[in-house]
């Protein structure tokens, strides 16, 4: 009974952070920059100290993946605290809501419309325009 008590808690505990996380990459503001190279200014991500100490560090997210090539299984794909309807790309939501998955070592991991649970190593992003702002590297699937 508390061996499966305990696991119980894990999940319960791993769904907190991981909504925790998500109110944390809200923590943005933006400044326009201008590119040489593309000959225009954009708007680049100025990042809260909160979210620079999580820099380099594992995190877990919970949310749905937004596949970039055709539904199938993604090694690289971008991920959303939101479904595809509402979703950042949709007019839904913010950048914030948003990171760019690379999966560890190329594994893929099977598309689904349903909530799924990662983890990877965060890289925050303020000078490459042809990547998102936030990155999420080796990335697994939980659950």
């Amino acid at each position: 009974m508390r061996f499966m008590f305990s696991i119980v808690m894990v999940a319960i505990c791993s769904n907190v952070m991981a909504q925790s996380t998500w109110q944390t990459l809200s923590k943005v503001v933006y400044k326009q920059k201008y590119f040489e190279d593309a000959g225009y200014e954009l708007d680049m991500p100025v990042f809260h100290p909160e979210l620079k100490e999580l820099e380099g560090k594992e995190i877990k997210l919970k949310g749905y993946i937004l596949a970039l090539e055709g539904i199938k299984d993604q090694e690289h794909f971008m991920f959303s605290l939101f479904p595809f309807d509402i979703c950042y790309f949709c007019g839904g939501a913010g950048p914030e809501t948003v990171v760019e998955v690379f999966t560890k070592n190329k594994k893929k991991i099977r598309y689904t419309s349903k909530s799924v649970m990662i983890k990877g190593v965060l890289e925050l992003n303020n000078d490459d325009i042809n990547m998102h702002m936030y990155i999420l590297r080796n990335v697994t699937l939980i659950q």
